[in-house]
């Protein structure tokens, strides 16, 4: 794990106090799967929150996500449902606007995200840590081979936009090989690090 010390800038306007926890990576990294764990191990302290995304997908059994069809996802972006959103592998995501609540009353909210919306969230909330789960591509390929869900698109293309997370400025790396639990618990390290 590679720490870097966490982005805050206190701008006006921004949402705080509170810490936004977001989790980036490639496709096969276990970001889901850590982030369980995560859950499970801080399911007694209130003070962490794990908000359901919004997808337009079938969630797999790793996630907690809440399924909609592309109609109501559009709804619901219309009626302001969403904190952020973005689009990813031909699916759209979303957090749910109760992550600006839980940021305002203090608490830590840890979220999966697409790379692509980290610059705007930075931009948005006074305490944002990035971490970037990865693994070597082989890994990667292995998992996604073994998880062979049909929304995961051509393995190689993934593999491909592995390549371009570099780019994503995170605060602190996890490279997710071996033992879950262990990269579990750095995961919490850094949640409860607040």
């Amino acid at each position: 794990m590679t720490e870097v010390p966490a982005k805050s800038d206190h701008r006006p306007g921004a949402i705080g106090p509170g810490r936004l926890v977001l989790v980036v990576g490639p496709s096969g990294a276990g970001k889901d799967t850590l982030i369980g764990l995560a859950r499970a191990a801080c399911a007694d302290d209130g003070s962490v929150i794990f908000p359901r995304r919004a997808i337009t997908r079938e969630a797999s059994t790793f996630e907690d996500n809440e399924q909609l069809s592309l109609d109501a996802f559009r709804q619901a972006l219309a009626r302001g449902d969403f904190s952020a959103h973005w689009e990813a592998h031909g699916h759209c995501y979303a957090l749910p606007r109760t992550v600006d609540d839980n940021i305002r009353a203090g608490r830590t909210v840890v979220a999966n995200v697409s790379r692509t919306v980290v610059d705007a969230m930075r931009r948005a909330y006074t305490h944002v840590v990035v971490v970037s789960i990865t693994a070597p591509p082989l890994v990667l390929a292995e998992r996604l081979a073994a998880r062979a869900r049909s929304s995961d698109g051509k393995i190689d293309d993934r593999l491909r936009r592995a390549a371009n997370d570099a780019a994503t400025a995170a605060d602190v790396t996890i490279t997710n090989v071996g033992a879950v639990e262990y990269h579990a618990r750095q995961l919490v390290r850094i949640v409860k690090s607040g």
